[in-house]
């Protein structure tokens, strides 16, 4: 029988192995920044993704968990090329090698940017931005509902202008975070306590300037349905006038700015005047005419009856009675106009342009402010972004030393298995002449003087005899 030449206790189980060769990959290989496109995409019920990356010559397994999922935007689809952050793995229920991913963006194009773009897309095939839903704006305002925040600016620029412009309108605030994770969600409940409270001709959904992230909550599809099923007209004003949100294709109307809504959503005082003075001429006009024509019948009335003297001063006095009564009339009507007008131009009186100037020096010195907070804003992320990069440095730094100790682990055992004083603590010997190591004993004569050395020591002996084989 031929002996064994392996030793029972080098055999592994085929769990034992796959175990050693994910240690081996988790400790050697380290988390790195891959890029490619994603095919075989699957989304199982657990929540949790799965699907290849791919190139032009290969392609690898990658998972992505359900917690680390928080912070993407976009929807993975086949095809869409991305870059990710991943560590790599061996999967041992089936021996395969895997990435388990935990970052991953889409490829020249952002990730917020990524899913505006979708749910845009996606609205837009439902007719959401149809203009056959559009609602008109209503010709006679009482009540402005404007959904915003109360600590915003927002909130004081429409109601400055309309003040100015259009100061008979009741304004109703529906008080709303514009910004945040849940800022979204209340803004659709706001959107549906507005429209059915039946309070307001038309609502005026707010914010102020900010970055993508700050206006994010008015591109979630939440919002957006809230906004379509409102049956009352909404105007949407959310950023500057280069912002561009999906609230903003979904209203009514949409205006580049709050105090530009206020605008849209009002006629101008002025305007209204001019129409009173237009109505106050044609009505003026329509009474000079319907007397004329009156005084023309009775006078022809009194052609026509000339032998009824009795009844013509009979019709004549009520003629006088009722000419006297229409002149009043018209004296009454036209006292009126003249105090609603002098009303009104004491009014514009006091909107004059040196509270038009004092108006602007306020907004530019907010302007200001707001600017200030906002590099005070830019100088805290970038500190913060430093921050974390130093952390994920000294990660990395650390990664490395430990990966090469490991090796330098590795390398020792091996020079230990190699290590002459190894074999010779196994219980062989090594024997020397002349310092000279011996391998053969055609090297040696009788008489010489040998060294023997074992692993505690050495023995000096002399040949006395050479047998060969």
């Amino acid at each position: 029988m031929s002996e064994n030449i392996f030793n029972s206790e080098e055999i592994y189980t085929v769990s034992d192995f796959l175990s050693l060769c994910n240690t081996s990959i988790e400790n050697n290989i380290p988390t790195c920044w891959l890029q490619g496109e994603i095919s075989n995409f699957s989304r199982p019920a657990s929540g949790h993704w799965y699907f290849s990356l791919k190139d032009n010559q290969g392609q690898i397994r990658c998972a992505l968990f359900r917690l680390n999922q928080r912070n993407i935007k976009f929807s993975p689809e086949n095809g869409v090329s991305v870059l990710l952050r991943a560590a790599p793995s061996l999967y041992q229920a089936r021996g395969d090698f895997q990435l388990i991913i935990q970052h991953i963006e889409p490829v020249g194009i952002g990730n917020l940017q990524l899913a505006f773009e979708q749910l845009k897309t996606q609205l837009k095939n439902e007719g959401l931005f149809a203009a056959t839903h559009k609602k008109p704006l209503p010709t006679i305002v009482n009540t402005i509902g404007i959904i915003s925040s109360s600590n915003g600016a927002v909130i004081q620029d429409i109601i400055k202008v309309l003040r100015s412009r259009y100061p008979f309108a009741t304004v109703l605030l529906f008080d709303c975070v514009v910004q945040g994770e849940e800022a979204a969600e209340k803004l659709a409940a706001a959107v549906l306590a507005a429209d059915k409270s039946n309070r307001c001709e038309v609502l005026i959904i707010a914010r102020g300037g900010g970055s993508t992230e700050d206006l994010w909550a008015f591109n979630k599809e939440s919002l957006a349905r809230a906004i379509f099923a409102a049956k009352t007209p909404i105007i949407s004003a959310i950023g500057h006038e280069t912002d561009t949100t999906i609230a903003d294709f979904v209203a009514d109307v949409r205006a580049p700015t709050p105090s530009a809504a206020a605008v849209v959503a009002t006629p101008d005082r002025l305007e209204l005047l001019a129409k009173t003075n237009k109505l106050y001429a044609d009505l003026y006009q329509f009474s000079q005419q319907n007397l004329s024509n009156y005084q023309s019948q009775l006078r022809q009335f009194s052609l026509n009856m000339p032998n009824l003297g009795k009844q013509f001063n009979t019709f004549a006095q009520r003629v006088d009675i009722l000419s006297t009564h229409l002149n009043y009339q018209i004296r009454t009507k036209i006292s009126l106009n003249r105090g609603e007008l002098t009303t009104i131009f004491e009014q514009l009186k006091q909107h004059s342009p040196s509270a038009h100037i004092s108006h602007k020096q306020q907004l530019n010195k907010l302007a200001k402010i707001q600017l200030k907070q906002h590099f005070k804003h830019l100088i805290e992320q970038h500190k913060n972004h430093l921050h974390i990069l130093y952390k994920q440095l000294q990660s990395a730094n650390n990664n490395a030393i430990e990966w090469q100790k490991n090796i330098l682990a590795n390398h020792a055992l091996g020079l230990e298995h190699l290590s002459p004083l190894g074999t010779l603590s196994r219980g062989y010997t090594m024997t020397m002449l002349n310092n000279q190591l011996i391998d053969s004993i055609t090297k040696v004569k009788i008489g010489d003087s040998l060294t023997t050395i074992f692993n505690d020591g050495k023995i000096h002996t002399r040949v006395r005899k050479i047998e060969k084989k």
